[in-house]
């Protein structure tokens, strides 16, 4: 299985895929597991990481651009949108308050929709208009757990998730953030760190 698919097989597992999510999202394509790629750099975890520390995210004010793309496009597709809206950010005089996330939001067996977000410190006089919008984050209770690594390796983050949830016999809902704490989504960069909150019932 191919890194651009482990946000669609977390959506399968907790029940977002198709029609009935809120949000669009992802989808995945048959790929035998003989042709998953093994995880490239991942940084050990730190001795006061729990896998799975529930936590809670508050209320937070976001602007974002939202898209939809295509499995085979996924990481380009989110790098170029993050690029779009900070460029906006920049020419709006915007600053940033949080790192960068990706809300994933729907799936299908083509693609996803998603909004690529940024916290701000409060939603600016002159809204934007077109793809770019202010909304709110998720927020309340959730799951963390955090991948350290390149995000071609984000498949076994994502694996391990869902072995998590179904040990533990929880039932997920609604939408999950990709979270980048280490700084902008790039796709050469093997040193991310990125906290993937999830919501359960």
């Amino acid at each position: 299985m191919s890194c651009r698919l482990a946000p669609f097989v977390l959506a399968l597992a907790l029940g977002l895929a198709g029609p009935a999510w809120a949000v669009d999202e992802p989808a995945k394509p048959d790929v035998p597991a003989a042709e998953a790629p093994k995880p490239n750099v991942e940084a050990p975890a730190q001795p006061d990481e729990v896998f799975g520390q529930e936590v809670t995210l508050p209320e937070r004010t976001i602007i974002y651009l939202q898209g939809h793309s295509t499995w085979d496009n996924a990481l380009d597709t989110l790098v170029d949108a993050f690029k779009s809206l900070n460029e906006f950010l920049a020419k709006q005089g915007i600053t940033p308050n949080g790192p960068p996330m990706t809300i994933y939001t729907q799936t299908d067996d083509t693609g996803f929709n998603f909004r690529a977000a940024v916290p701000i410190a409060e939603a600016p006089k002159d809204p934007p208009k077109g793809d770019i919008a202010v909304g709110q984050a998720p927020s309340g209770k959730v799951l963390k757990f955090v991948h350290r690594g390149a995000y071609d390796a984000m498949d076994s983050t994502y694996e391990a998730i869902i072995n998590y949830l179904d040990d533990k016999g929880l039932e997920a809902k609604d939408a999950f953030v990709e979270e980048y704490s280490s700084g902008p989504l790039k796709a050469d960069d093997d040193t991310l760190l990125i906290n993937v909150f999830v919501p359960v019932k």
